[in-house]
C-alpha cells in the first residue's frame, strides 16, 4: 500500500461556538491532483489552512510520509517543501518575474561578491526562473526582467505556480487558481497543473469550477458542515451527483447504491 505523501486524521477546529473542521480525515497520494469541493462554511479553508501552516488544529493529527509533523506558522510547511498559492496570490507587482519566482529566497552571487557585499546573483536567477516557466509548458513569457505588474491575470498566476513548483519538493497547494480568469488564461492553469502531476508532484487543488476539477482532478474529497462528506472519482461519479453531495441532496452511501443497482440490472 502507497504511503500517502500528506495526510490527516481527525482534525478538528473550532471558532467558539462555530465548528470549523468536525474530525476530518484526508490522504494526498505521490503524483496525483486531489480536488476539496464544498459550499461556503463547509471548511475547505479551515482545512488548507491547518495543512499548511496557518492554522494550528485543536486537535488530530497531520503526517507527511508517515511521520507526525506540527506546524505552527506557515514557513513551518514551506521549510518541509508544502507551497501554497492563495487565491490573493501573493505577487510583488513592481518586481520583475524572476525576482518574484525568488522572493523570499533570493540567491547571491557566488564568492566574495556575496558573502561579503551581498550582492544578488541576478543573472542566475532570471536563467532559474527561465527553466522554471519552460519546464511547466509556459511560453508566453520570455522576458524574466518583465515586471509583474504589466502581466495579465493568467500570467501572474503561471509566475506563482511555476514559484511554487520550484520550491515545493513536496506539495502543491492551489486556492482557486483560475477563479478570476477567462477561458484561454484557465486552460493554460489546468495544463500548468498537468504538468506539475507528470514530474510526480502531487497536487491540492481548492475550486468551485466544477468542469475544471473533474477536468483534472484524480480523486475529489468533498466537504460538508465541517466534515469530510466522501471521496469520489471522476470516474465514478458525474458532476450533479458531486454536487449534490457537497449540497447534502444525497450522500455517497446513496450514490454508491444508484452505481450498484444500475450495475446489477445491466448485468
Amino acid at each position: 500500500m502507497t504511503t500517502p505523501v500528506l495526510s490527516a486524521r481527525g482534525l478538528i477546529k473550532t471558532y467558539g461556538r462555530v465548528v470549523g473542521l468536525d474530525g476530518v480525515d484526508i490522504d494526498l497520494y505521490p503524483g496525483e491532483v486531489l480536488a476539496i469541493i464544498g459550499d461556503n462554511g463547509a471548511g475547505k479553508s479551515t482545512l488548507i489552512k491547518c495543512l499548511t501552516g496557518a492554522l494550528a488544529p485543536d486537535s488530530g493529527e497531520i503526517l507527511l510520509d508517515g511521520r507526525p509533523v506540527h506546524f505552527r506558522r506557515p514557513q513551518d510547511a514551506r521549510d518541509v517543501g508544502i507551497e501554497t498559492v492563495y487565491q490573493t496570490l501573493a505577487v510583488a507587482p513592481a518586481l520583475d518575474i524572476a525576482s518574484n519566482l525568488f522572493l523570499a529566497r533570493e540567491r547571491r552571487r557566488p564568492g566574495l561578491l556575496g558573502s561579503v557585499f551581498r550582492m544578488i546573483d541576478k543573472k542566475g536567477m532570471r536563467q532559474e526562473a527561465e527553466k522554471a516557466l519552460t519546464e511547466l509548458g509556459i511560453g508566453t513569457l520570455q522576458n524574466m526582467s518583465q515586471a509583474v505588474e504589466t502581466l495579465s491575470g493568467g500570467q501572474r498566476q503561471a509566475v506563482a505556480v511555476a514559484r511554487a513548483a520550484a520550491f515545493g519538493s513536496k506539495v502543491i497547494v492551489l486556492d482557486e487558481p483560475t477563479a478570476a480568469l477567462g477561458v484561454r488564461e484557465s486552460q493554460q492553469v489546468l495544463r500548468m497543473i498537468d504538468q506539475v502531476r507528470s514530474r510526480g508532484l502531487p497536487v491540492v487543488l481548492i475550486s468551485h469550477n466544477m468542469p475544471h476539477v473533474f477536468e483534472v482532478a484524480d480523486r475529489i474529497h468533498i466537504q460538508r458542515l465541517g466534515r469530510a462528506a466522501g471521496v469520489i472519482t471522476p470516474r465514478s461519479h458525474t458532476m450533479s451527483e458531486a454536487v449534490a453531495i457537497m449540497t447534502g441532496a444525497t450522500t455517497l452511501a446513496e450514490t454508491a447504491v444508484g452505481i450498484t443497482g444500475e450495475s446489477g440490472e445491466n448485468s
